[in-house]
This record gives structure tokens, sequence and C-alpha cells, in this order.
């Protein structure tokens, strides 16, 4: 469980691993749709595929690894599970968000999303 607080500043300490998830997000649909429509990119070829997928799966192991929730990639969308009057909510980021500003109870989902 986070406070608000914890999950504030665990945001601020991952953003640099969500930035380079974006940048291989981005890479990776380029290369993908250049593949597919012409066969070549000048980001590379099927091996370069497999590489982004690898450290894509790799930055998502290390933020699952801090007890958050990867909701989303595109756009990404962080979890962290925590408590507001004594009821289970999440803390949730998305993408563009310059600092963690909402919340929603766990049964509502992020339509449920309320400022903090």
């Amino acid at each position: 469980m986070f406070t608000l607080a914890q999950a504030r500043s665990l945001v601020s300490t991952l953003r640099p691993r969500v930035d380079e998830l974006i940048r291989i997000r981005a890479d990776l649909t380029e290369l993908r749709a250049d593949l597919a429509a012409h066969g070549v990119s000048v980001l590379g070829g099927r091996p370069e595929v497999k590489a982004l997928e690898a450290r894509l799966h790799a930055v998502l192991e290390e933020l699952n690894g801090h007890d958050i929730q990867v909701k989303g990639i595109a756009p990404v969308l962080l979890d962290f599970p925590g408590e507001r009057d004594g009821r289970p909510v999440l803390w949730c980021w998305l993408e563009g968000d310059t600092d963690l500003r909402w919340y929603h109870r766990v049964e509502c989902g992020f339509a449920g999303r309320r400022p903090v």
C-alpha cells in the first residue's frame, strides 16, 4: 500500500524508466509499421523488433517489481494501491500527467477517476 506522498515520490523516481518505455514503444511501433508496409526500415529489421520487444518487457518487469499495476502502455497508465478515507483506492498516473493527481476506488476503475 502506498500513501499519496509515497506514490508521488515513486512516480518521480520511475519517470526516466517510463520515458524509456515511451521511446521503445514509439520505435517498435514505427519499425513494425515500416516492415509491414515496405519490408524495410531505417530502424532495422526483425532482429531489432525482437531486441525492442525484449527491452519493453524488461522495463515492464522493472515497473511491476515496485508493486504497482501497469494498466496500459499506450498510453502508459500506472496504478498505485493505497487507501483514502479508509477505503482501498488506486492512485492513478496517466502518461502526460505532470504529477500524480488522480485516484479511483478499486471497484470503479479508470472511469471512476477523481482529482486528489
